[in-house]
């Protein structure tokens, strides 16, 4: 699949709803200004090891225009990326950086309007010593993401579509199919629905109230 433009229509949500809790990442990567645009594209996969940021920095001039940098670091006492290397990033057509990490330059980051998702902000940068391959598979989040999946992220959280291959293809189609059949029901029918599905829940389980 070379066209990911189709996800950027689909919400995290729907998303969430077909893959499961395994391919969302947890609570703590979130957007770090709002209100944050929808992003969506092909991984491409870092790895950081605490206190050092070099591969990051590496991989924003190798990434393709339409990627979104995934970022394995976990590390909570320095900041992989500012305000000029996300600058840059947004120049050279990257979508978004989600990263298990910090930045700093949050200001920065907002007014140039570049979709960071990320643990949070700290003002003092890592080292560049450390070298890593690039397009390995990573952990961020608790979600295993590999070089070509497809990131999806705003403002409810960040899920991952894995491929490339015809499983997007079969996401994205169920994805779609699942919100016209949202827009097409009246909040009276689904009330009505969630009432009876609620209910029978209920009394299977023996509540009588």
């Amino acid at each position: 699949m070379n066209d990911f433009s189709g996800f950027r229509s689909i919400p995290t949500t729907t998303l969430a709803d077909l893959l499961g809790r395994a391919q969302v990442m947890d609570v703590g990567i979130r957007p770090l200004w709002s209100p944050v645009p929808r992003v969506a594209g092909p991984a491409f996969t870092v790895r950081c090891p605490p206190g050092d940021n070099l591969m990051l920095h590496a991989a924003v001039h190798r990434a393709e225009p339409g990627a979104v940098i995934v970022v394995e670091s976990e590390d909570m006492d320095y900041a992989l990326a500012g305000g000029n290397v996300c600058a840059v990033a947004r120049r050279r057509g990257v979508a978004a950086i989600v990263a298990d990490g910090l930045i700093r330059d949050l200001g920065e980051v907002r007014e140039a309007g570049f979709p960071v998702f990320a643990r949070g902000v700290i003002p003092i940068p890592g080292s560049k010593a450390a070298v890593a391959p690039l397009n390995d598979p990573v952990r961020c989040g608790g979600v295993t993401v590999r070089a070509g999946d497809i990131v999806v992220a705003d403002e409810e959280g960040v899920v991952v579509t894995p491929g490339p291959g015809d499983r997007q293809e079969q996401v994205l189609a169920d994805a779609r199919k699942k919100l016209a059949k949202e827009a097409d029901e009246t909040l009276d029918a689904w009330e009505a629905a969630h009432r009876a599905r609620i209910d029978t829940i209920l009394r299977d389980q023996g509540f009588t109230e």
